[in-house]
């Protein structure tokens, strides 16, 4: 029996000390040694450790506890290969003038335990004195030779004033703790290895973040977060793994090289080619995460504000899930040869380039994609035109193996340069792609070379006409580009339906266009199509496109037939004849047998983007979901989408909220002369809590439909009307105005070069009233005054007689002043 007794206790104790040596539990242990900091001196009770003046050393394996402090000293491990060490910080202060304050010259494995509910802290000074002149070492307030590991549930506090916070030779792993690290340079290194699994990490540094710098043996430079919540404020790289980098879980937040508005200048800023070897971690860098060989991302929820690319690998990147949103003054994500999405919802709100490979693989996930230049880049290494001569362009192995697969996921991109452009082949078999291109015809939504084989999916592309290009003959599913000979302004709906009403397309492209390119599963061989531009839907619109509801129609431009694989109507300035009519002036409807003759009233003349003063731009702002109230430096300005005009350049603050989401806040920057094109989406709330975000300093709007309110639709032609309701400005038509109480209402309508349009709306709560003004041109030299059209002025009650006694053709119909239709509330 005693036998048997002494066996479980010797089996306990084992367990005990396998468990903190891995870093697994706090444990405690008979024999700790406990050491006492006392300002200019130190004492230890126990065995294991020397004092000599203000240096404690410790030179066996076992536990021992620190409290105290030590005004400039050093706590050193020594011991055999074989004894692992365990420091427990109970409250210690921990301060070295000259060298790492805690410094481990040999140990087969230290494990630092931050003690419940304490607060502990190490700082070194400006210099060290007696390091290894070959080595530098040591160069950390922190400093192991050997493997690492911090966990515990108290908190460390470490300024690093010389050179690093944390730097371990070997394998650093960090599994719980509140640790915060200032550093000159790097804040946290594991030259093997760093391993996050919990805890909360704060890092301030002038170098990189946390870094894996061994770049001796392929197997070893590694990063993996698995857990806990990481905050980081870098001069250099975020998080940089010299071979792989893998986040699967936890919670990441990043700020490097002063974020996105300090964007790369320097030639090459980041690429792998700077320095002297293609994965010199020193190479100057201010990326968000970085990886030299494979970057893997599984879980975790990840935001970047990078003035260099926000995610990068030198060679393969691969994401299988997460949540990601990126903000970058260079690329969202790069990576040299291969980039793989198979998950994930991923959302690059600004960038030079969103996605960019020598080839791109997308076979699931959500991404959504803003870019001052392309949206989506599949470059080879002798490409010129994508880098547009950009000082920090980046470089690609000369593979020849450049292509973009699009198999699945849901993809929207908004952009300056062209929406996709790929120096090679496309093959899309799945998923949907949104696209808001280029207004400029240097560009275009879609650019690449080669075939553009789509067999399956949805493709929707939105931009100007000189270079449009569409799905080729190599297809199999139907596709058709519209070319107009205008542009078309931002916010005006495009919309498909069969001869027989049957809705195919109801989209309001976020930017101007010229040309849309759709191939949709929904097109038919044989099939004729009728397409509108104008008018309003009551469906539920996402990234533009709408689902659901009740299109009202606009202005019926023309119809068209699907005659082969790619069928074009009208022109453009790259490949098609003929023109789509109606939208220019002087054009004849009766030249073109597929369009019915313009009969709704409406002047057929070139629309206009919203008016711009001298020092002043506009801005269009899209949410998902839709009718969220805006807010403009405090000021209300209506609801999404919505299109604000004549606001001053320079910086501005943005909010946007909505009953049950968490309130958007952003800052905005205002191109004199240009329209700044903004899309939000916004996150549910989870139960009641509250968001990071301030409450705007204005009125909240009530809820749709809420007891005694309902909503006023305003739409004109041409749109981007100033609206007011009782005398406040509430934005650009198109219009929601949602919370309005019941009665009525007078409602002003005003656009540069139109006569201005009054009328009176009344309100019934639970219900949604609709306008569509019809503005009238000024005639030469005339002032503006108020349209004296006796259609315009009609009671509401009046044209629902109307529209209810007498059937009305489509076109004529859009031509109605206004309808009252009910809501489901």
């Amino acid at each position: 029996m005693k036998s048997m007794t002494a066996l479980i206790l010797a089996f306990i104790v084992a367990v005990t000390f396998t468990g903190w040596v891995n870093g697994e539990t706090a444990g405690t242990d008979s024999g700790v040694t406990s050491v006492t900091l006392k300002g200019s001196s130190i004492t230890a009770e126990g065995s294991g450790a020397t004092v000599e003046g203000t240096t404690l050393t410790i030179t066996s394996g076992g536990t021992y506890t620190i409290s105290g402090t030590l005004n400039d000293g050093q706590i050193r491990v020594d011991t055999k290969d074989e004894e692992a060490v365990k420091l427990v910080l109970n409250g210690a202060t921990i301060a070295c003038s000259s060298s790492a304050p805690l410094y481990v010259i040999n140990a087969d494995k230290t494990v630092i335990t931050l003690a419940e509910g304490t607060k502990n802290y190490i700082t070194d000074g400006g210099s060290y004195l007696a390091q290894d002149a070959e080595s530098d070492e040591p160069n950390a307030a922190v400093f192991s030779n050997d493997d690492l590991t911090i966990n515990g549930e108290g908190s460390l506090t470490v300024t690093a004033n010389y050179n690093h916070g944390i730097a371990g030779k070997d394998d650093l792993k960090i599994n719980g703790g509140q640790i915060a690290v200032t550093a000159v340079n790097d804040g946290i290194r594991g030259r093997d290895s760093v391993t996050i699994k919990d805890g909360t990490v704060t890092v301030k540094s002038g170098g990189d973040g946390i870094q894996s710098n061994n770049d001796e043996d392929a197997e070893k430079g590694l990063i993996s977060i698995e857990g806990g919540t990481i905050a980081i404020t870098s001069g250099g790289d975020g998080i940089q793994a010299e071979t792989s980098l893998s986040v699967s879980g936890g919670e990441i937040t990043i700020k490097s090289g002063g974020g996105s508005s300090m964007g790369s200048s320097t030639y090459a800023w980041g690429s792998q080619d700077m320095g002297p070897s293609a994965t010199d971690c020193d190479t100057e860098s201010a990326k968000g995460l970085k990886a030299g060989v494979a970057l893997i991302i599984s879980g975790g929820t990840i935001t970047i504000d990078s003035s260099d690319d926000s995610i990068h690998s030198n060679d393969s990147m691969t994401i299988n899930g997460g949540t990601i949103t990126a903000t970058s003054g260079d690329d969202g994500m790069h990576s040299d040869s291969t980039l793989e999405i198979n998950e994930g919802d991923i959302r690059i709100t600004k960038s030079y380039e969103g996605l960019e490979s020598a080839s791109i693989t997308l076979n699931a996930g959500t991404i959504h994609i803003g870019a001052s230049d392309d949206g989506i880049n599949v470059v080879s290494n002798d490409d010129t035109s994508a880098a547009q001569g950009r000082p920090d362009q980046n470089h690609y192995p000369a593979t020849g193996n450049n292509y973009l697969h699009i198999n699945g996921g849901y993809i929207v991109i908004y952009a300056n340069g062209d929406g996709i452009d790929v120096n090679g082949p496309i093959e899309m078999t799945g998923g949907t792609v949104v696209v808001n291109g280029p207004t400029n015809n240097g560009n275009g939504a879609l650019d690449f070379l080669g075939t553009f084989r789509m067999t399956a999916g949805y493709l929707l592309a939105a931009g100007s006409s000189g270079m449009a290009q569409a799905p080729d003959t190599s297809s199999t599913q139907y596709a058709v580009l519209l070319t107009f000979s205008s542009a078309q302004p931002a916010g005006t709906i495009v919309h498909i339906e069969s001869e027989e009403g049957r809705d195919i397309l109801t989209f309001m492209p976020a930017k101007a266009y010229q040309s849309i390119v759709l191939c949709s599963p929904d097109l038919e061989k044989g099939e004729t199509y009728v397409m509108y531009t104008g008018g309003r839907s009551t469906g539920t619109v996402n990234d533009g496109l709408y689902s659901g509801g009740t299109y009202i129609a606009g202005t019926e431009i023309t119809r068209f037939t699907i005659t082969g694989i790619i069928t074009n109507v009208g022109s453009s300035n790259n490949q098609n004849p003929g023109a789509i009519p109606g939208t220019n002036p002087g054009t004849n409807p009766g030249n073109n047998p597929r369009m019915k003759p313009n009969t709704s009233g409406v002047p057929t003349m070139a629309p206009t983007q919203a008016p711009t003063g001298t020092g002043t731009g506009a801005l269009s702002v899209m949410s998902t979901p839709a009718e969220a109230s805006i807010s403009l430096d405090g000021i209300y300005k209506g609801v999404t989408p919505v299109i604000l005009s004549g606001i001053t350049s320079g910086i501005h603050q943005l909010r946007a909220s909505k009953t049950g989401y968490q309130e958007y806040s952003t800052g905005v920057s205002i191109t004199p002369g240009k329209t700044t094109h903004l899309p939000i989406t916004l996150k549910a709330q989870s139960g009641s809590a509250a968001t990071s975000n301030p409450t705007p300093e204005v009125t909240p709007i009530p809820a749709p439909f809420a007891k005694g309110t309902g909503i006023i639709g305003v739409t004109s032609t041409p749109s981007g009307a100033s609206v007011f309701c009782d005398g406040g400005f509430r934005g650009l038509s198109p219009l929601t105005l949602t919370g309005v109480s019941a009665g009525s209402h007078q409602l002003k309508l005003t656009r540069t070069g139109y006569q201005e349009y009054l009328t009176r709306v009344t309100v019934t709560g639970g219900s949604t009233t609709s306008i569509s003004a019809l503005l009238t041109l000024l005639e030469t030299g005339a002032s503006q005054g108020t349209s004296s059209s006796r259609q315009n002025l009609l009671p509401l009650s009046t044209i629902s007689r109307i529209a209810e006694a007498s059937p009305v053709p489509t076109e004529e119909r859009s031509a109605l002043t206004c309808s009252v239709y009910h809501g489901s509330g």
